[in-house]
């Protein structure tokens, strides 16, 4: 069977196993050992054990868990409570500062966590309720939270900045500086996005109740002063890990060790956190996910593997290569592949199966690698708030089930377009992504 069918059967395959509910990890697998037995034989089943165990047994995953754990200690805590709070004593009076306050909410848990699930579910429980309250429209509510949580995957510290690393054998220090300007960026685009919102809308809802009384106002601030000093000593350890990741002081690995075993300790000493019920519960939350993305980094690895033994990784590298066309249409065409993938995959899975093909012809077509790194995790940010999967939609719909699942995705829609004129700003000026780490790293 020539590269071209094979390929298509695979695809398909994959699709109708997902299509019917199959889990990410196991439509991968399952697709790949079949892949592989037809072609190879049943000798090929010795084998399928070893490849997939030694496909995650590299070192520099270590840091995959220690991040995650890290993230459930904080987004297991009241931080996103206290984070929101003392955001909203600074913004939450001006004009449209309630929305602006959750996605600069957004951002700040993202730095925290490294999880977008995390970030909308931890903020949204906060800021949706809160939004609508003050009038704020449902799709404005819905669709800046469920954007806000998309950069949990590109501000540092990052699980899929990390796997793209990996796969990649690129720097993970380096990768982590050329995501916090776009970062930031695109959180300035949301803020840009949702004030317009607001206003075509009629209005920016209403602030605070202007009736209540002097000493009531006071114990509001005194309290959100508060909520923000227990928030410091955790952006304190994110800042320190990210100076041991810059300054050399540190592997990824180490820092994101000594990252989890700090936010533990703080969650238990800032909240009081004795017990063993919620101690159980970070452990539990960050084992399942520690789980699921290393079987899904399997799974990916495999799957890539059976590709290439039939030679279909190598036929789509090679039409790729092959196209003689401007760079930039040849990026357009990327893009657009990462953008279709990123609607039925989750972020973790392309990165594994896609960025070591699609690597050598970044680079031969002359582009920087730590740049396409930040433009690929945008792409699939946008996946996260559009179908079919968009998991960042179904947890807000979980958060607030009585606003419409149509009206969650309108909303969100407009900030699926930021996203894609982030992409474009990046085209225009590649410094964005480059130019902090070519001045960090070329100092230490």
């Amino acid at each position: 069977m020539d590269p071209v069918t094979s390929g298509i059967l695979v695809i398909l395959a994959l699709f109708v196993l997902m299509a019917i509910g199959t889990p990410i990890a196991f439509a991968l697998g399952g697709v790949a050992l079949g892949a592989l037995v037809l072609d190879r034989g049943m000798s090929e089943l010795t084998y399928f054990g070893e490849t997939f165990f030694s496909s995650i047994a590299s070192f520099g995953f270590v840091a995959i868990p220690m991040f995650i754990l890290m993230g459930a200690a904080v987004a297991s805590s009241p931080t996103g409570r206290d984070l929101y709070r003392s955001l909203d004593l600074w913004l939450g009076r001006m004009p449209g500062g309630l929305a602006i306050s959750n996605i600069g909410a957004c951002s700040i848990f993202a730095a925290l966590s490294g999880s977008s699930p995390a970030t909308s579910a931890a903020i949204g429980k906060l800021g949706i309720p809160e939004m609508r309250k003050r009038g704020y429209p449902d799709g404005v509510a819905a669709g800046c939270i469920a954007a806000g949580g998309t950069l949990g995957i590109l501000i540092p510290p990052s699980v899929t900045m990390i796997v793209y690393g990996i796969s990649t054998e690129t720097s993970i220090g380096r990768l982590f500086i050329a995501g916090a300007l776009p970062g930031l960026m695109l959180a300035g685009l949301f803020m840009a996005w949702t004030l317009l919102a607001c206003k075509l809308a009629g209005g920016y809802g209403t602030p605070s109740p202007l009736a209540a009384a002097a000493h009531q106002v006071k114990q509001n601030v005194e309290g959100n002063l508060k909520a923000l000093v227990r928030v410091v000593p955790f952006l304190v350890v994110v800042s320190g890990i990210l100076f041991a990741l810059y300054g050399g002081v540190a592997t990824p690995s180490e820092a994101a060790g000594a990252g989890a075993f700090l936010c533990l300790a703080l969650a238990i000493l800032v909240y009081r956190m004795w017990q063993v019920k919620p101690l159980t519960l970070i452990m539990r939350d960050a084992l399942r996910e520690s789980v699921m993305i290393m079987l899904i980094i399997a799974a990916a690895e495999i799957f890539a593997f059976a590709l290439s033994s039939l030679f279909i990784t190598q036929t789509v590298a090679g039409a790729i290569a092959d196209l003689e066309v401007n760079r930039w249409v040849l990026m357009g065409i990327i893009n657009l592949f990462l953008l279709v993938a990123g609607f039925f995959l989750p972020p973790v899975a392309v990165i594994v199966m896609t960025a070591p093909i699609l690597l050598p012809i970044i680079l031969a077509a002359n582009f920087d690698p730590y740049w396409f790194a930040v433009v690929l995790t945008i792409n699939l940010e946008i996946g996260l708030i559009t179908p079919p999967v968009g998991l960042n939609l179904f947890i807000i719909k979980g958060i607030a089930p009585d606003i419409e699942l149509r009206d969650i995705l309108m909303g969100s829609l407009p900030y699926a377009l930021c996203m894609v004129l982030g992409i474009v700003l990046l085209c225009f000026f590649p410094g964005i992504a480059t130019w902090l780490p070519d001045l960090i790293m070329s100092h230490s």
